[in-house]
């Protein structure tokens, strides 16, 4: 099926992707993952950049999953349990050893901003995807056709704004000391008390998209 021009590539290891992360992810994630891989597929075909489809099918489908309960782990950030999940499955499915370390690096660096757009497509596009779908970046290199054939197909749902926030709470919650994040940004509180760190939350609930 195309949409706005975009098709998932019609072949075995798609079809199991599609049906696995179908199976193990709730209707939201699977959705989201679903909408991040065509935000991803449109940029990529504005830019002019070269990729491989099913691998960047594989990376946005799994890029979540380390937020199911089957994938999450105890002691690793949730993005890095989607990106093993992806590498077990690629890795059964005989993949070049070297595209499964881009599609593994494309998910362990989804929520790192400013560094995935200045690497491989298939990275930076999975990451542009989420961006899109999550914060509302690059709506503006969106023709307004091509979000709403997008999301007529993977609808967002109602108020997905708090639901998106309360997955990644109930994925996580049991691994708070995952969550350390940025150096840089505790190096200026520390030294600066009135530096205000961005907020990823408060940019999603701000973002131009509907609930």
């Amino acid at each position: 099926m195309s949409i706005a021009g975009i098709q998932i590539p019609d072949t075995a290891m798609t079809r199991e992707i599609t049906e696995r992360v179908r199976d193990t992810a709730s209707p939201l994630l699977f959705h989201h993952s679903s909408r991040v891989y065509y935000f991803a597929a449109l940029a990529g075909r504005r830019l002019g950049l070269k990729y491989d489809a099913e691998l960047l099918y594989c990376g946005c489908m799994f890029h979540d999953m380390g937020l199911t309960h089957a994938h999450s782990s105890d002691c690793c950030r949730f993005e890095v349990d989607g990106a093993n999940a992806a590498r077990d499955f690629l890795q059964q499915q005989r993949i070049d050893e070297r595209d499964i370390e881009r599609v593994w690096t494309a998910i362990a660096l989804h929520t790192t901003p400013g560094i995935p757009e200045h690497m491989h497509p298939l990275i930076a596009l999975l990451t542009a995807g989420v961006e899109t779908d999550v914060l509302g970046l690059h709506h503006d290199a969106l023709a307004a056709g091509e979000r709403d054939a997008v999301v007529a197909a993977h609808p967002r749902g109602e108020h997905f704004k708090e639901a998106i926030i309360q997955a990644f709470h109930d994925g996580i919650r049991h691994k708070p000391q995952t969550t350390f994040g940025n150096v840089k940004a505790d190096v200026i509180a520390d030294k600066d008390p009135a530096f205000r760190p961005g907020n990823f939350c408060s940019l999603i609930r701000q973002s131009g998209w509907p609930s």
